[in-house]
């Protein structure tokens, strides 16, 4: 049986905008941000009819500027973000914002992509993701999975957590993380993990991609392992202290090469007739042992696999990475 031929569906202006609209469970839809310096830019909603492989368009006027990213909330298929450039005091800037269709967008009649005979609708402003402190949004995330009320924007070094209010028409920033290394870094995407009660955020800025943990207490340690570098350790005012095993970002992704006599007596066997599978970024084990706002954790200097944690009430916990993941990393 051969495979279905393509769709192919043309803009009239240059695009590098692309999202599925979340909310949307039943139809398959597409949304598409375009670039254009001349004229306005314009939001092209695609419907596709995988039944008679047919794409139907709305399209909706984005007179803001250039749209370099565009996002859609999980909860409203009517709401999105987009992150845009605009021109101000003869310098470009790039901006974020919320935006709601309109009213009748999913009611109205659909157009054929040959169509030209167009009277676009506007999109309605909901608020800025902008401060006076951070610029240059690259991008914004919704919380997936979420009610809608919660977005990231990456802006340069800074990732900023939004709280949206009053039907998204304002926006305060709860939480802030700054991206440091050398240079001039910045972010130049992002994703939101569904996973792990969306508590995990990975980012790229250049070659790089680093994981962060978004939990919304806050983070008052990290700490990565010194001989296995995918060993993060994040202590927290949750009273919880998270290993996790981030393969993305190792020195070593693809497992440790050991001697024999880095093991132990009685666990030299233990490899023996079984294949190595690749690893996957995960949350290892979460620890509860800590009743207040742990503080602290560290690796022990001497052990890899040993680490403490220290929580505000005096509270020291001695563990271990669990034997099958040690094995793992190390065979």
């Amino acid at each position: 049986m051969e495979d279905d031929a393509p769709v192919i569906y043309g803009l009239e202006f240059q695009a590098r905008a692309l999202t599925a609209q979340s909310a949307e469970t039943d139809a398959i839809r597409f949304l598409v941000g375009t670039q254009s310096l001349k004229f306005d830019n314009q939001i092209h909603i695609i419907d596709f009819d995988d039944e008679n492989n047919i794409i139907n368009k709305t399209v909706l006027l984005h007179q803001a500027g250039e749209i370099w990213h565009i996002g859609t909330s999980p909860a409203d298929k009517a709401v999105l973000t987009t992150c845009y450039n605009k021109t101000s005091d003869s310098r470009v800037v790039s901006c974020a914002a919320v935006w709601r269709m309109p009213s009748d967008w999913e009611t109205g009649s659909h157009e054929s992509p040959d169509d030209s005979a167009h009277n676009p609708q506007s999109l309605e402003l909901l608020c800025h993701l902008d401060d006076s402190t951070h610029s240059n949004t690259a991008c914004v995330l919704w919380e997936p999975m979420g009610d809608g009320k919660r977005v990231i924007s990456l802006a340069d070094n800074h990732a900023l957590l939004w709280d949206l209010q009053e039907s998204s028409t304002q926006a305060m920033v709860s939480s802030t993380a700054t991206l440091e290394g050398k240079g001039q870094l910045k972010f130049t995407s992002g994703k939101w993990s569904p996973h792990h009660n969306c508590s995990q955020l990975t980012t790229a800025n250049d070659t790089a991609i680093r994981g962060w943990d978004l939990r919304t207490m806050r983070v008052w340690s990290v700490r990565y392992n010194h001989s296995h570098d995918q060993l993060v350790l994040t202590a927290s005012s949750d009273s919880r202290l998270i290993l996790s095993n981030m393969v993305s970002i190792s020195s070593e992704p693809f497992g440790h090469l050991v001697d024999d006599e880095e093991l132990s007596e009685g666990e030299d066997n233990h490899h023996e007739g079984k294949s190595k599978e690749p690893l996957k970024d995960s949350v290892v084990s979460t620890y509860e042992e800590h009743e207040d706002s742990v503080y602290a954790a560290e690796w022990s200097s001497a052990d890899p696999w040993l680490f403490a944690s220290l929580s505000y009430d005096g509270r020291l916990v001695i563990n271990r990475v669990p034997r099958a993941l040690k094995y793992r990393i190390l065979l």
